[in-house]
């Protein structure tokens, strides 16, 4: 099996490359900045509770708005919870993206792909 292509790091500046976001040294550094997907409240009960609403709701909400049927592969938060639990569990909260409508939406709000506005 094919060996993933190495990148550079994530990191302005660093030279190191990897196969995933962050190299080695940096890997660390996010995931104490962000917390892991699990500790943000993405686990097996959010796995469980997307799929049962994408099974209900099989169409990305962005793409119907501009007339197009495109099958909704994930469940976006409409306003981000910012770790509010309340709020992540609102299911008024949540609508079903493609992936593309939800990396464009992501990178909207978080200033470009994973880099925080703040």
């Amino acid at each position: 099996m094919p060996n993933k292509p190495r990148h550079p790091c994530a990191v302005p500046g660093c030279p190191n490359l990897t196969v995933e976001k962050y190299c080695e040294e940096h890997r660390s550094t996010d995931e104490q900045r962000r917390g892991s997907s699990t500790a943000r409240g993405y686990d097996y009960r959010w796995r469980m509770a997307s799929k049962a609403y994408l099974r209900a709701h099989p169409l990305c909400t962005e793409c119907e708005r501009q007339g197009k049927l495109t099958p909704a592969t994930e469940v976006d938060h409409i306003q981000p919870h910012r770790g509010d639990r309340q709020l992540f569990w609102d299911e008024r909260n949540w609508q079903g993206l493609c992936h593309n409508c939800h990396s464009k939406k992501t990178a909207t709000e978080d200033g470009g792909f994973g880099n925080t506005t703040e």
